[in-house]
């Protein structure tokens, strides 16, 4: 008796006197705020959690989205038992401890267990290896929690019995919904651009946003200003409106396209600094390497794509990183929109009927019947030609005469043009 009136006193006081994100944790799935593609009204997971049907999961996303929160959300609405670990300070023997004991409890009361093992990727290999028998066998479900890739982390074995569920960062919006929340439970009110600070500044991490508000509160009282807001975050505001957002790509992309590195980079800087979404600017730079460099350097749409890879993988603040040499490679890298024009050329022949039929030597040869229909005869086979090309038509009469790809005489197009220039165009050659 007790050591309830005990453990009782104790929670009140964890409830007054814990971090504010520790107090604003939401108790139903209702409170949730963002992860809609997870979450929303029939969506899987929901779905798993109320019919209390939740098979082994793995949750991955950056710190801050929701992950220990999902998992107490189970805990509270499930008749299975609930033991949680964590794997920064569990080790092999506390997993056998769990394993023991969910196999003793399933054994005299018919009750399953689940684990919830945060920071799963701390586990190494042979420490997860310990839990796939049970897992595999149904003794346990796993619940693990990951910031890092799942398919690098985490056993191929204890992946594929597991669903990988992934979580994304919280936008500006649903962190204001949540800073809002936190001010009236608080008792407090804060102006909308110190808000939008924060939840700008907290780069979709709802425990940073909410920590970041706590620090307000104490130095500002009842009311968070936006003077107070970037004390609380040390960081002067820099946030543009709508009209100017689209000016700064604007300046962003013709930096680039016009060989400035300097001025690229500044611009990546000012995106950043005002809470630009880094996937934005990564799928930028992806579009710009095949539409300002094209094939003047293919390698650019290659160092685009990891640019953009990184930042799903990697996150901020260290990705911005991995966007600045991106920056820095589009930019210095020799300039073609040889292949942007290209297309256009053939997309508005298309567009304007030119469309005649597959060339009879260029249809499907490989079903029955097709030899009977003449398909595929006089077809010449260019591994069979010393010269790696044979000079035969390839398009409908209605286009083989005309020309879309132009190689300009910058980087790598050079070589294109020269390597081009030395076969007998397939425009040229009749039906």
């Amino acid at each position: 008796m007790a050591d309830d009136l005990f453990a009782a006193a104790a929670d009140e006081r964890l409830r007054t006197s814990a971090p504010l994100a520790a107090r604003m944790r939401p108790r139903t799935l209702d409170e949730v705020v963002g992860q809609e593609h997870l979450l929303g009204e029939g969506r899987p997971l929901r779905r798993l959690i109320e019919s209390d049907r939740l098979s082994s999961v793995i949750l991955w996303g950056p710190p801050g989205t929701g992950k220990t929160t999902l998992a107490r959300l189970v805990s509270a609405a499930t008749t299975r038992a609930f033991e949680p670990l964590s794997a920064v300070t569990a080790g092999v023997k506390d997993v056998r401890e769990v394993i023991a004991g969910a196999r003793r409890r399933l054994g005299e009361r018919g009750e399953g267990t689940i684990l919830f093992l945060d920071e799963v990727h701390r586990f190494n290999r042979a420490q997860q290896d310990a839990l796939l028998p049970a897992v595999e066998e149904g003794l346990l479900t796993l619940i693990g929690a990951t910031t890092e890739n799942p398919f690098f982390e985490v056993n191929a074995p204890l992946l594929s019995r597991s669903t990988l569920f992934r979580l994304h960062p919280l936008s500006p919006e649903a962190l204001t919904v949540l800073l809002r929340r936190a001010l009236a439970a608080e008792g407090a009110s804060a102006d909308d651009d110190a808000l939008a600070h924060l939840a700008d500044r907290a780069g979709g991490d709802a425990r940073a946003a909410l920590g970041a508000l706590e620090v307000a509160l104490a130095l500002a009282g009842e009311r968070v200003t936006l003077a107070v807001a970037e004390a609380a975050l040390d960081q002067r505001a820099l946030r543009y409106g709508r009209d100017e957002h689209y000016d700064v790509v604007s300046a962003f992309i013709k930096s680039i396209r016009g060989s400035d590195a300097d001025g690229g980079l500044y611009w990546l800087a000012r995106m950043l600094a005002a809470g630009e979404d880094p996937r934005f600017i990564a799928r930028r730079l992806v579009t710009l390497a095949s539409e300002d460099v094209g094939m003047a350097d293919p390698d650019a749409l290659v160092v685009a794509d990891a640019a953009a890879r990184a930042v799903e993988v990697v996150g901020l603040p260290e990705a911005k990183l991995n966007l600045a040499q991106a920056v820095v490679h589009l930019a210095t890298a020799p300039k073609s929109n040889r292949v942007t024009v290209a297309l256009g050329r053939a997309e508005r022949d298309v567009a304007e009927g030119r469309a005649g039929e597959v060339p009879v030597h260029l249809r499907d040869a490989h079903y029955r019947g097709a030899a009977k229909l003449g398909h595929g005869e006089g077809y010449e086979y260019p591994h069979h030609d010393a010269r790696g090309w044979v000079a035969q038509q390839y398009r409908p009469s209605e286009v083989a005469g005309r020309t879309y790809y132009e190689p300009s005489v910058h980087g790598h197009e050079k070589e294109i043009g020269r390597r081009m220039a030395a076969t007998v165009s397939d425009t040229e050659v009749s039906p």
